[in-house]
């Protein structure tokens, strides 16, 4: 016979008026609480005008969310950030702004609705706005990001000719001897002329803008320095008779590593100059060295390093990665080719035995490695690192005044001699 077991519930305890009360008002602060979420806290604004864009940097403790629109009549470009208060730090926002920024008169800010903040920007011209965020790195927390670029990019090429540089031209044989440059870089014609070339070197100061680069301990900033020695190296080169010279960044914003590329193939440049000042995990480490690219993988494990440091400049600095040119990024990969760096090679070597007048060489060859900013397929290009701004006393030195111009007559003496004696050199560039 089956048996028919009975549950019987067990006996429960009476509960209090009190417990009830307790449990109720915990759930209705555990329900409020999911219902009210934290301002996010302005750690820092930065505000980057340059000739090429200009950059607005909110630097904040949590990812914020923004939308974005432009009105014309007059120009304006309107912001609104989600899951902020406005704030002392976002006040400061209006003082930032220059007279001579190119695309912003002003700025206001307001709390448009709870949790809701509006920037106003009153533009100079129409631009075309990129707006984005940036993850933490480094020493940077969460990043929202206003690049405001000119709607009618400039034309490099225009540029130069504006700043008083001439293009080539065929001239009767002249009275007056040339430079030895403007020698080198003759041709003869079929009417027997002289075809002068004009020679078009790229500078690129290192870093810029959100990305300082190496910092001395002294709080020297690599970006400084090098765009110092840069623009005394340009000044000695455009004393050389048909030589121009184009910077790849001419103040202190950032450029991202292809457009530092694209620049110098834009004006066509025959020669692509990189000029760093960085640091290492020794403060011991010193003396200057020059690098060009390698295919097949880096001369050393400190060259190794220092590339993949370089190559971290894009995610310092910032780049919107929604807009970034992937496929010319493998282009340029896939087209730099054995004779450039070859070319390359030529050059370095001679611009090593320049700067080692100067300073003592950190390496007494030249190194090799895969830097992305020396990838352009077309172009002799080189990194020259002038010292290591982490060393106490070569930081001290590429401080000087003195130093910088020793190191740029360097560099001019040693691109001098590989004009010199490889000028056809110059010319071996895809079309």
């Amino acid at each position: 016979m089956s048996r028919t077991t009975s549950l019987q519930p067990k006996s429960l305890k009476p509960i209090s008026r009190r417990t009830v009360l307790k449990a109720g008002a915990t759930l209705l602060l555990s329900l409020l609480g999911h219902g009210i979420a934290r301002a996010a806290q302005i750690v820092a604004v930065r505000v980057w005008p340059a000739k090429d864009y200009t950059r607005v940097t909110l630097e904040n403790d949590s990812k914020l969310k923004a939308t974005h629109f432009t009105i014309k009549d007059p120009h304006r470009l309107v912001v609104e950030i989600e899951g902020v208060d406005l704030d002392t730090k976002l006040k400061s926002l209006v003082a930032k702004i220059q007279s001579n920024d190119p695309y912003i008169a002003q700025v206001r800010v307001g709390q448009n609705r709870p949790g809701v903040v509006r920037l106003v920007f009153d533009l100079k011209e129409e631009v075309q706005p990129q707006v984005f965020t940036l993850d933490p790195v480094g020493e940077y927390k969460h990043r929202l990001i206003f690049d405001l670029y000119p709607q009618t990019p400039s034309d490099p090429i225009a540029e130069l000719l504006k700043k008083g540089s001439t293009p080539p031209s065929v001239v009767e044989k002249p009275p007056v001897e040339l430079p030895d440059i403007a020698k080198a870089t003759e041709d003869d014609d079929k009417d027997g002329q002289k075809l002068t070339r004009l020679v078009t070197i790229a500078l690129d100061p290192g870093h810029g803008g959100e990305d300082p680069g190496a910092v001395g301990r002294g709080g020297s900033l690599e970006k400084n320095v090098v765009l110092s020695i840069a623009r005394r190296l340009k000044a000695r080169l455009e004393q050389q008779a048909n030589v121009r010279v184009m910077l790849t960044r001419d103040g202190d914003y950032f450029v991202p590593l292809n457009v530092r590329v694209q620049k110098a193939r834009k004006v066509q440049a025959d020669l692509f100059v990189s000029i760093h000042a960085d640091a290492f995990v020794e403060p011991t480490a010193r003396g200057s060295s020059v690098f060009a690219l390698s295919e097949k993988g880096a001369s050393s494990t400190a060259a190794r390093w220092l590339a993949n440091k370089e190559n971290a400049a894009d995610l310092i600095g910032g780049i919107n990665i929604r807009s970034k040119n992937q496929h010319l990024a493998s282009v340029l990969l896939d087209l730099s080719t054995t004779a450039q760096i070859n070319d390359s090679l030529k050059l370095a070597k001679s611009v090593l035995g320049e700067i080692g007048t100067v300073n003592r060489l950190h390496k007494a060859q030249v190194e090799q490695a895969g830097f992305a900013v020396l990838k352009a397929p077309d172009i002799p290009s080189i990194l020259v690192e002038t010292a290591f701004i982490s060393n106490p006393e070569e930081e001290a030195r590429l401080s000087d005044e003195n130093y910088q111009d020793q190191m740029a007559d360097a560099l001019m003496r040693g691109i001098r001699k590989y004009l010199l004696k490889h000028p056809s050199l110059t010319r071996n560039r895809l079309t």
